[in-house]
């Protein structure tokens, strides 16, 4: 291995020298000559006619016509020491004491510095996983970037993109009152882009319990007029028709968002398990109950208890969710289950007979965040001062209880 190192040590200090020394010892064919000079010449005297016919037309003062001529000589002087200038430095004899120096210096400094600084040792390294430092981000953190951006809103109203982020920062931390308020100031500035409409509903969907009627579902079916491919407005419409029962026309909007899914991938196969289950209960008039195939039975068995810093927080008949959301997706709960303070500590079981919606189960995700929050107001959407305890990722299909500590509060 050392062997080979100074190889291409060697190699690569010689191509180095080659690139610095061949311009500086190479006889250069002088590109300014005698005809640079006459024409500079010609172009101040063409410059010096022209300002005496000015000056015999009445155009410029005598004071003018002197300034003038005084700047053309200065000007033409410039010039010309330029050019002598340029023909000095293309002399090859100027160049040639310092490429001796350089054919010296250059191996001498690079061989000095490697053994000073350098190991060989360290192209074996180049492929071993290197440290990430990043630091992790806390919720306050996030709260403090989120109240800086909305301050920074407050100073720019007119910027839709502002609007936007802001919207979806509060969607992340759960504050969907709030989203709503951020995102109907985005409405106003492009009530007719899909991108606008369609976050617009869903917050307004999840600061209303789930509940998409009304201009929730108003806002989806303009954005799927003004663009019927469009992906999340076609899951969304699918999940209005199956809030209202209609799995005919849930599984059709299924349909064509399956068909602009790549074939075969991940995504497009989760869709078209909905679409079998939607399929399976169309015409049904009794409440939905989970399909009999090969998802049934998953479920997630839970532990959860109170921090005892928090404990003097609460009254035994505060409410408290239970509840698991999709980690990459829309963030209504697939399953859920109240209960009280005065449960805790409690051990509860999470399955698709806990699903708020037909059409969105634990049985058809792959991973989820579980939930614990104590609700003063009792209220199913988060709010500040709320009690809040959360683990993710969780497998919905893996065994064994996992436990939830209600332990900080929501600003």
């Amino acid at each position: 291995m050392t062997v080979v190192f100074w190889l291409i040590v060697a190699t690569m200090i010689t191509m180095a020298l080659l690139i610095v020394i061949i311009p500086l010892v190479k006889k250069q064919e002088i590109a300014v000559t005698d005809d640079t000079r006459q024409r500079n010449i010609q172009i101040a005297r063409d410059r010096y006619a022209e300002l005496k016919s000015n000056k015999a037309a009445g155009g410029i003062s005598q004071t003018q016509y002197d300034e003038q001529v005084a700047e053309l000589e200065l000007a033409l002087s410039d010039d010309l020491q330029a050019v002598e200038s340029t023909l000095s430095a293309n002399d090859p004899k100027q160049g040639r004491w310092l490429a001796y120096v350089l054919m010296i210096a250059i191996p001498l400094v690079s061989v000095s510095l490697y053994l000073t600084l350098g190991s060989y040792q360290a192209i074996n390294r180049i492929n071993e996983p290197q440290p990430t430092n990043t630091p992790d981000l806390s919720r306050d953190d996030i709260n403090r970037m989120v109240a800086q951006l909305a301050a920074k809103m407050q100073a720019e109203p007119d910027n839709l993109e502002g609007w936007l982020m802001l919207g979806r920062s509060y969607k992340v931390l759960e504050r969907y009152p709030e989203a709503v308020s951020a995102l109907e100031r985005a409405y106003k500035l492009a009530d007719n882009k899909p991108e606008v409409l369609l976050p617009y509903a869903e917050a307004l969907a999840l600061a209303n319990q789930g509940n998409w009627t009304g201009k929730p579902a108003e806002l989806v079916n303009r954005a799927l007029a003004i663009a019927p491919q469009s992906q999340p407005a076609l899951w969304y419409a699918a999940v209005i028709s199956a809030q209202q029962g209609d799995k005919k026309t849930a599984a059709g909007y299924l349909r064509q968002l399956a068909a602009l899914l790549p074939n075969g991938s991940e995504d497009q196969q989760q869709i078209q398990a909905l679409i079998a289950d939607a399929e399976n209960g169309a015409g049904a008039t009794t409440p939905h109950t989970p399909q009999q195939s090969g998802v049934t039975g998953v479920s997630i068995d839970i532990e959860v208890s109170l921090s005892p810093e928090i404990k003097d927080q609460v009254q035994g008949n505060d409410t408290v969710f239970i509840y698991a959301q999709a980690l990459d997706g829309p963030k209504m709960p697939l399953a859920i289950v109240k209960k009280q303070v005065s449960d805790l500590p409690i051990k509860i079981t999470l399955s698709d007979a806990d699903s708020v919606m037909p059409a969105m189960k634990l049985s058809q995700v792959k991973a989820v965040k579980l939930l614990a929050r104590v609700s003063k107001s009792g209220s199913a959407m988060p709010q500040p001062g709320d009690l809040m305890g959360e683990i993710f990722p969780v497998n919905p299909e893996s065994r064994g209880s996992r436990h939830i500590d209600i332990n900080r509060r929501l600003e």
